[in-house]
């Protein structure tokens, strides 16, 4: 495949801000799959995997009697992440190569699948969640975490010119062919492909500028600034601008930012 085509790149800056933006939801995932009853044993397929860093945090949990299926088309992603559980002697994990927009997983009677910001990139989300279906054994659960409304990603006081940013990260994964509210979908989808809703819930985040979290969505403005000016969307002044707004948004003590609204959804395979 064209690592171009990943509208958020593969390059080492979309790396570390990956592993940043993990380290943020790390103990809402290990949370969320505490209550998916992932253990030592399960087998797991992590769709959409990226440099690994969730991988890693599964085949832990797994234990060498479990396994994981990291499933990623990148083969930049596929090498940092071969690399990784290597370094640190995960033997449990099997990496895969493929697009699932044009072939399914080929596997079955797995325990669960993760699935994290992947529905939200790919030009048609019924076709994934039907092959993910297809590869969880009866009663096998399917996570995702997926934005539900993208627009709540907002600054206050109010920064026009980040909300500008916002609509056009939006206008952009949409131009490639994904939708970010993707999670308005799901509730369809799902029990059209064998799968029913288990469990709900919603995430978001408000914070300040002297929180840890605030670092996921400062590194995500500025490796996407970056991003937009290479697709062509966007003009030299026009990043400028973003840049010099999210600046003074920083720099303001009263400065809050809330990140855009995602659903966490637990669906059982019938």
């Amino acid at each position: 495949m064209n690592e171009k085509d990943y509208v958020l790149g593969t390059h080492d800056e979309e790396i570390a801000r990956l592993g940043l933006q993990h380290r943020v939801w790390r103990s809402t995932v290990l949370d969320c799959w505490r209550k998916a009853r992932i253990t030592p044993g399960s087998r797991v397929i992590d769709v959409g995997a990226g440099p690994g860093f969730a991988t890693m945090d599964l085949a832990e949990i797994v234990g060498p009697e479990g396994q994981i299926l990291a499933v990623e088309r990148s083969t930049r992603f596929l090498e940092v992440a071969t690399r990784a559980c290597a370094a640190r002697g995960l033997a449990n994990v099997r990496f895969r190569s493929i697009d699932l927009m044009q072939e399914p997983l080929g596997v079955t009677d797995f325990d669960a699948a993760w699935c994290r910001w992947v529905a939200c990139f790919v030009p048609s989300a019924a076709t994934l969640v039907h092959s993910i279906a297809d590869a969880l054994r009866p009663g096998g659960v399917a996570i995702f975490h997926e934005y539900y409304n993208y627009g709540t990603w907002q600054f206050a006081p109010r920064r026009p010119a980040l909300e500008s940013f916002v609509e056009e990260v939006m206008a952009s994964w949409r131009a490639a062919g994904g939708e970010p509210n993707i999670a308005l979908d799901l509730p369809a989808l799902l029990p059209a492909a064998g799968l029913r809703v288990r469990r709900v819930q919603p995430h978001v985040f408000t914070v300040t500028p002297r929180d840890y979290v605030w670092r996921w969505p400062a590194s995500f403005i500025e490796v996407n600034l970056v991003r937009l000016r290479e697709l062509g969307r966007v003009s030299a002044e026009w990043v400028e601008s973003v840049r010099q707004a999210f600046q003074q948004a920083r720099s303001d003590a009263t400065t809050l930012v809330t990140t855009p609204l995602l659903l966490e959804i637990m669906a059982e395979r019938q």
